[in-house]
């Protein structure tokens, strides 16, 4: 983006001069107002942003340092200010460089002169942007991690009263899920495709939200898949727009669009829970909703209170022909899996399978599959096993009557609980280690891992978590941050090129991963450690 230029004199001639001296667009700037006087120049500033004004000191009705000590006393402009005079006079210097201005340069000007004064001006501005940058990386990390205890329901006084201090908050709060809708799509998609993806879908959302911006995060470690994105809502977001809360989820929804993506968006939105220091409650029912939607028709958004809620007086359990099911299931009995299934849909088509029923026989399922996870294991992480249900069941869902699609997840399901029960973490989990070890720098995933020694993905993550205490992802993450500590200590190699050797394309990304897992970024990092 080109640096906007306001360029004042009461000659016209010096005006038009200036604006063929130098090639302002080749050297990163535009001319966006020629001005005759200083009070010209003031009122156009009142109303636009500027990067660059450069006035004659002596004009009419206004002067240049008249313009200048009016607009910093002010406040109506921080621009760069250069002034012109044909009187080298050190008392007009001198307060010119009271009112911060940049530099004082006679007439008649010289054509390298202005173009030097103008690479110090995008050298500076450089250095704002990059550091404004860096202070807004460093404020959302501290964000997440701040937000992450509550998340977890295990927080301290100082994390709450950093977040009030932090975000605008109000009563009514939400925890959603802003996510692509398609894993099979997803997962054939190189990581910087979903990388580029996701940060369009993150900026669309910045945009929307405008002041509100700081509720949504991006790389909260640990809480989100890679194509997801976490918005903390608060009620008076609506009520500042005139809207009730459906409505303006519409409106992020539709924003989050913008631009069209091949995946579709959806949003899973948590229990409305009183406060923030409740969070973690609204937290868990939309990661419930992850589960939850597979066996709903197709939606873009989905609220935990309308999909989890059933009254019951008013449906019909199949609880003899699921038990069945279930049973088929826990013995991998494929042809038991086959006939419990068929049962199963003419049993609700026979009483007219209405949505509630669906919801209630599908629910009762799906917590009964879960419970079978558990008794094989109780130290099951259970949202591992609602993950891996999420992941293998279309869209479709048995709510379009997809009998064939049901019977394909059952069978896959028996087979999963088959590989709990195998002792195979050990010889796996050691192979594993040295895939990091050897190919940190590649773009190792978890599916690929599991297909290679041949075990369920979704186990093999569970037993990792286990072992570990993290998943996969953070596991390699934190191996590649610390691989490039190293570099950062003992080698003079470019921030870029280090993200590079550690399997980071995108250098930004590296960078906030950096802050995230060290506390401060990489180039601070090498500055406290005395290696410049």
């Amino acid at each position: 983006m080109k640096l906007k230029v306001l360029l004042v004199d009461d000659e016209p001639f010096i005006l038009q001069g200036l604006t063929v001296l130098v090639d302002w667009e080749a050297e990163g700037f535009e001319i966006a107002k020629t001005a005759s006087n200083g009070r010209e120049a003031l009122e156009y500033l009142k109303e636009n942003k500027v990067d660059l004004v450069i006035a004659d000191i002596r004009m009419p009705v206004m002067t240049g340092l008249e313009l200048l000590q009016t607009i910093r006393e002010n406040e109506i402009s921080d621009a760069y200010f250069i002034i012109l005079s044909g009187h080298n006079d050190f008392r007009y210097a001198q307060k010119a460089i009271h009112y911060s201005c940049m530099d004082y340069i006679l007439k008649p000007v010289q054509r390298e002169v202005l173009v030097e004064l103008l690479q110090r001006v995008l050298k500076q501005k450089e250095i704002i942007v990059r550091n404004e940058e860096d202070n807004r990386k460093m404020k959302r990390a501290y964000l997440a991690q701040n937000l992450a205890p509550l998340l977890r329901g295990k927080y301290e006084q100082a994390h709450l009263d950093y977040l009030k201090e932090a975000l605008t908050l109000s009563e009514g709060v939400r925890y959603v899920h802003i996510s692509f809708d398609n894993i099979s799509m997803l997962e054939e998609m190189s990581d910087d495709e979903l990388r580029n993806m996701r940060n369009r879908l993150f900026g669309n959302c910045l945009h929307f939200l405008g002041a509100d911006h700081d509720h949504c995060l991006k790389d909260l470690i640990g809480f989100e898949e890679d194509y997801e994105i976490g918005f903390v809502y608060c009620d008076y977001m609506a009520k500042a727009r005139g809207m009730d809360t459906e409505t303006f989820l519409e409106e992020l929804h539709k924003n989050a669009n913008m631009g069209g993506f091949n995946v579709p968006i959806v949003l899973l939105v948590g229990k409305r829970v009183d406060d923030i220091s409740k969070i973690s409650i609204s937290y868990s029912s939309a990661c419930v909703l992850r589960s939850f939607k597979s066996f709903r028709s197709s939606k873009s958004i989905y609220y935990y209170e309308k999909e989890v809620h059933v009254n019951q007086s008013k449906v019909l359990l199949c609880k003899q022909t699921l038990d069945r099911l279930i049973r088929a299931v826990e013995q991998n009995d494929r042809s038991e899996i086959g006939s419990s299934v068929d049962e199963l849909f003419s049993e609700m088509e026979s009483m007219g399978m209405t949505g509630e029923m669906v919801t209630m026989n599908t629910n009762y399922l799906l917590f009964q599959l879960i419970h079978l996870a558990v008794e094989q294991d109780e130290t099951v992480n259970q949202q591992e096993v609602m993950r891996y249900i999420s992941e293998n069941v279309s869209e479709t869902g048995i709510v379009r009557g997809s009998r064939m699609h049901l019977r394909k997840f059952a069978c896959e399901y028996a087979e999963y609980l088959i590989q709990m029960r195998k002792n195979v973490s050990r010889g796996v989990l050691q192979e594993i280690e040295k895939e990091v070890r050897e190919h940190y720098s590649e773009n190792l995933t978890l599916r690929e891992l599991s297909q290679k020694y041949y075990v369920n993905s979704s186990y093999l993550g569970q037993i990792f978590r286990k072992r570990y205490g993290q998943s996969f992802k953070d596991y390699l993450s934190s191996f590649r941050m610390d691989e490039a500590a190293m570099q950062l200590l003992k080698t003079d190699k470019k921030i870029s090129q280090i993200a590079e050797d550690v399997g980071y394309h995108d250098t930004d990304y590296f960078i906030n991963k950096f802050i995230e897992l060290k506390g401060c970024t990489p180039s601070r990092y090498r500055k406290n450690s005395g290696n410049i």
